[in-house]
C-alpha cells in the first residue's frame, strides 16, 4: 500500500486567512516597498472579493492568487505558491481556477503583469498560453482617498474655448 499524497484545495478567501498568506507572499518575494500587502487584501475584500483564492495542502495554505475584471479584461494578481511546493502544478491549477472563474463574468482576456526581471515566472506563464502584448505598462501612483470602495464620480463642466 502507498503512502497517501497530501490533498490540494482551493478555496475562497476567508478573513482568518490573512496572516498566513501575507507571510507566503514575503516568502514567494512578491512584497516589494511600495506594496502594502495588507492593504491590498482590504482593498481586494471591498471589490470581487469572490475571486481571491487560496490553495491548501493538508489544511496549510501553500498558493494564492487574486483576479479582478473590470468588464473590459480580466486581471491576475499575487498569484503565489509556497518554495516547498513549487513545481508540483499548484501554480498551473490555481490560474485555471482564476481563468475559469474570469470565463464565468465573460472575460475575453486576462492580463498580467511579471517584472522582466523574473524570467521563472514569465516562462511559467508562457507555458500557460500567454504572450508577450508587446505593450509597455505605465503605472501611476495615487495617494490613498479616505474611501478606498468605488464610487460613481459626479458630473463634470468644463467650459472650454473652442475657437
Amino acid at each position: 500500500m502507498r503512502d497517501k499524497s497530501p490533498e490540494f484545495k482551493i478555496r475562497s478567501y476567508q478573513a482568518s486567512d490573512e496572516s498566513a498568506v501575507i507571510d507566503l507572499w514575503h516568502r514567494c518575494n512578491l512584497v516589494v516597498p511600495q506594496n502594502k500587502p495588507k492593504k491590498d487584501i482590504e482593498m481586494k475584500l471591498k471589490i470581487q472579493p469572490d475571486l481571491f483564492f487560496v490553495g491548501t495542502v493538508s489544511g496549510r495554505i501553500a498558493a494564492t492568487v487574486m483576479a479582478g475584471y473590470d468588464g473590459h479584461r480580466g486581471w491576475i494578481y499575487y498569484l503565489a505558491v509556497d518554495p516547498d511546493y513549487q513545481r508540483k502544478q499548484i501554480g498551473h491549477r490555481m490560474m485555471e481556477k482564476a481563468e475559469s472563474e474570469l470565463q464565468k463574468l465573460g472575460c475575453p482576456k486576462i492580463n498580467l503583469q511579471v517584472r522582466t526581471s523574473n524570467q521563472a515566472v514569465i516562462s511559467f506563464y508562457e507555458r500557460l498560453g500567454f504572450s508577450n502584448d508587446d505593450v509597455i505598462g505605465l503605472g501611476k501612483r495615487r495617494p490613498p482617498s479616505p474611501d478606498t470602495r468605488c464610487s460613481s464620480v459626479p458630473e463634470i463642466i468644463y467650459n472650454i474655448r473652442l475657437d
